[in-house]
């Protein structure tokens, strides 16, 4: 069990994945017992959110969203803004997403992902829920259609596993955004993205493991799951010198800041 007198959050994993289907009450057991105590699990299809609601409803500590993922976004481009509201409506729903743009695997039309994610941020306004960001290789159109959508004007929200620019961060923070780390934090590799995570400002600033995807080290190549988040978290007090106590206190209070319906 952990000592840690605060609980971390896995702001983004992906419970209802086939990865964790036969052992999923063993890995929210796990991320219990490593001082995880809560979980938010992120929809990718409108069409199956039946299933993240049911994950969600399962167990008191785990939360969920509603929402398209872009690469999704040609097979659900037709969800309306007042389908997200209604399905939203759930009380173990506490955001809408995850959308966006991935420019990087272009699986879904270019015009479907823009249209996808402008609904989704309409729903958001609409409901006052915060929105789950994806953006790869989409900067700029990225914050064009944020700053449609609402950016610096109430639009609430956060930019998941973060590996994107300086600037980019810095824009959504100045519009009021999250920026969420995943394990990509801890690779080798990631020293931009480390020197990020330490100048920007802490009450900005989420953890998270994307799971089954993006172990951190010392798991990295293995399936992901939301134990491993103390891993990011671990690094990111590093990158900033300080405890690892203040990061999860410092990263909690900020998930209860941005997920109102989730806070402890």
């Amino acid at each position: 069990m952990s000592h840690l007198t605060s609980r971390l959050v896995d702001s983004h994993c992906h419970l209802d994945f086939p990865d964790f289907e036969e052992e999923r009450d063993a890995v929210v057991q796990r991320a219990h017992d490593n001082g995880v105590g809560r979980m938010v699990t992120i929809c990718t299809r409108v069409r199956r959110f039946d299933r993240i609601r049911e994950i969600a409803e399962r167990y008191d500590s785990v939360w969920c969203t509603v929402g398209t993922h872009p690469h999704n976004a040609g097979e659900e481009e037709d969800v309306s803004e007042a389908e997200l509201v209604a399905l939203a409506a759930n009380p173990r729903v506490v955001g809408i997403g995850e959308s966006g743009l991935d420019y990087f695997y272009d699986k879904a039309p270019r015009a479907a992902q823009h249209k996808c994610f402008l609904t989704h941020m309409a729903a958001c306004r609409a409901t006052d829920l915060p929105l789950i960001v994806h953006t790869r290789d989409a900067e700029d159109d990225t914050l064009a259609l944020l700053k449609e959508g609402g950016l610096g004007q109430g639009l609430r929200g956060l930019l998941h596993c973060f590996t994107s620019s300086r600037a980019l961060a810095e824009a959504a923070v100045e519009g009021g955004f999250y920026i969420s780390f995943s394990g990509i934090l801890t690779f080798k590799k990631s020293v931009e993205l480390r020197e990020l995570a330490r100048d920007l400002p802490l009450e900005r600033i989420l953890v998270e493991t994307d799971s089954p995807y993006l172990a951190p080290m010392p798991f990295r190549g293995k399936r992901n799951e939301p134990a491993y988040v103390r891993h990011t978290a671990s690094v990111l007090a590093e990158a900033r010198g300080v405890s690892l106590e203040e990061i999860t206190a410092a990263t909690t209070a900020n998930f209860d800041r941005l997920f109102t319906r989730a806070a402890a």
